[in-house]
């Protein structure tokens, strides 16, 4: 498991080749590969400097809104070939998103399949250019109730929703907040494989606010708190052999009210002391 550095997910702007410079210099061992970017760069360039600084690809974001309607989707999946093959060429195999937990409009089982047959167009056009694509479950109860019909908002409905895509290039985005927040233990994070997790996030979580209550904008840095159990977390994932890349997203307004090398320091300190919590 690598430290990977996503700006975006701490609040730090950055082009591709910026994102590079900035987990040399603070010391990430994987980076975010932008792929609409990468469309229009120059690859071996790129990939020259990241084996110059031995860092390696960490999880690109899905380029496609399978969320919005049916026309959205399809014009997004005309133009992700493109993109994925310019992921492919810089060596990039994993990728992430998020399932929103809630639907005004369509009930869990209409939303279900909706989310299968999107998915698992994508899935294919990934799984033709090498890659894996993570689907991340949504955790806090403050957004599954928040609209009319609950969806997907846990690690065994996250499963139900792979059996659907039926695709074996999906798996897991895991992330230690929806984890602790979906009120899973040690226990539910040892049913899974190695090769269903295809990135992690790791954060913790506001002291004093209890699970139901905690809101998925307010979060915090690793062992900021002490709220999530990221010593067990991590130990757990090491010993299933998960070799994923880790990043931080804390949604974190204090935090991504600093100076852009505060921030990037600051998470890469927390990000070293949470990895050393590891059991070798």
């Amino acid at each position: 498991m690598l430290t990977c550095l996503t700006p975006g997910s701490i609040g730090v702007k950055a082009n591709q080749l910026e994102t590079i410079e900035f987990a040399h210099a603070f010391g990430y061992e994987a980076v975010q590969p932008f792929g609409e970017e990468l469309v229009n760069l120059d690859i071996a360039a790129v990939t020259d400097k990241l084996r110059q600084y031995r860092l390696v690809w960490g999880q690109a974001g899905l380029a496609l809104d399978f969320r919005k309607d049916e026309e959205t989707f399809r014009a997004g999946l005309k133009e992700l070939p493109r993109i994925a093959t310019a992921l492919q060429k810089a060596g990039a195999s994993r990728i992430g998103t998020w399932i929103s937990p809630n639907h005004d409009a369509l009930p869990y089982l209409a939303n279900l399949r909706q989310h299968a047959r999107r998915l698992r167009e994508a899935a294919k056009v990934l799984a033709d250019n090498g890659q894996r694509i993570g689907l991340e479950y949504v955790g806090p109860k403050t957004l599954w109730s928040a609209k009319r019909f609950p969806f997907v908002h846990s690690m065994a409905e996250m499963r139900e929703l792979h059996s659907e895509i039926d695709m074996k290039n999906v798996g897991f985005v895991l992330d230690s907040w929806h984890w602790y927040t979906a009120g899973e233990s040690l226990a539910d994070l040892k049913t899974l494989r190695n090769e269903e997790i295809v990135c992690i996030d790791l954060n913790d979580a506001p002291a004093g606010i209890a699970i139901d209550q905690q809101i998925d904008s307010k979060r915090e840095i690793p062992l900021a708190t002490g709220v999530i159990d990221v010593r067990g977390f991590l130990n757990t994932l090491h010993a299933l052999g998960c070799d994923a890349p880790i990043r931080c997203e804390p949604f974190n307004a204090a935090l991504r009210a600093k100076p852009r090398e505060e921030i990037l320091g600051t998470v890469a300190e927390s990000m070293r002391r949470a990895m050393a919590l590891i059991i070798v």
